[in-house]
């Protein structure tokens, strides 16, 4: 199995380097679309709503649809402003009753191990 992060946990003075692991393995079956009659693929093409024509990968954009029709374009600066500053630490400020915590928020368990 892989790590998915590795970073450490702090308890104040103390620093204990980690790796975090999924604790789940999660399986799906990968279907294909395929048309009825001769079982031939079907692949999702970029198509314009207005034109009906393809549009090619490097013409798209992303945009955000403020009022219906009127959208703001986000660049890849954007999204690189907005991203939250990431650490390799875990700060554990205070442990909690396992019955303080809702049971929606384990959902997906992850191991950790020392390194």
């Amino acid at each position: 199995m892989r790590a998915i992060w590795s970073g450490a946990i702090s308890f104040g003075l103390i620093l204990i380097p980690v790796k975090v692991y999924t604790a789940v393995e999660e399986s799906s079956l990968d279907l294909d679309m395929l048309r009825k009659g001769d079982l031939c693929p079907i692949r999702y093409s970029r198509v314009c709503r207005d034109t009906g024509k393809e549009v090619a990968y490097g013409d798209i954009v992303k945009g955000y649809q403020y009022k219906k029709g009127d959208y703001v374009v986000l660049e890849d600066e954007d999204f690189k402003r907005a991203s939250v500053r990431k650490t390799q630490t875990i700060d554990i400020i205070e442990f909690a009753d396992l019955r303080e915590i809702d049971a929606k928020l384990l959902a997906k368990p992850y191991y950790l191990e020392p390194t």
